[in-house]
């Protein structure tokens, strides 16, 4: 059963819900469909030592690898303070992303429009680094 990316984007809202963001107060929700169809979520985890926090991103990356997914078919991100307001994955979750793309992967997120839009990860990050 395909999850629409409608779907898609009120899982990534749902995790937002569990942010963990004490300290700016900006919460941020992903979720991804794999090439098993399955779905997974994460969401950010601030820590007093601002370094050791995570993203939204890396951590539905991270239950996808655990769960035996290989590829990003669909990833959504939800973020903001307080109501959801445009936010793209930062620089590291764009080439976290890219590890786990290929070209027909779709990255979708709330634009400067407040409208939801689709990207490949070629928009998003047109020259991510790779060791092929």
């Amino acid at each position: 059963m395909t999850i629409s990316d409608s779907d898609l984007i009120n899982a990534a809202k749902d995790a937002r819900e569990n942010a963990y963001c004490h300290y700016s107060g900006y919460a941020v929700g992903a979720a991804i469909i794999d090439d098993n169809d399955h779905l997974h979520v994460g969401c950010n985890v601030e820590n007093a030592a601002y370094p050791l926090g995570s993203c939204a991103e890396a951590a539905a990356i991270a239950a996808m690898c655990q769960e035996g997914g290989k590829r990003i078919v669909r990833i959504a991100v939800a973020g903001g303070s307080g109501d959801i307001t445009p936010c793209t994955p930062c620089g590291g979750c764009r080439q976290r992303i890219h590890e786990f793309a290929d070209e027909s992967t779709v990255i979708i997120t709330m634009d400067d429009s407040n409208d939801w839009q689709r990207y490949s990860i070629a928009e998003l990050l047109p020259a991510g680094f790779h060791l092929d």
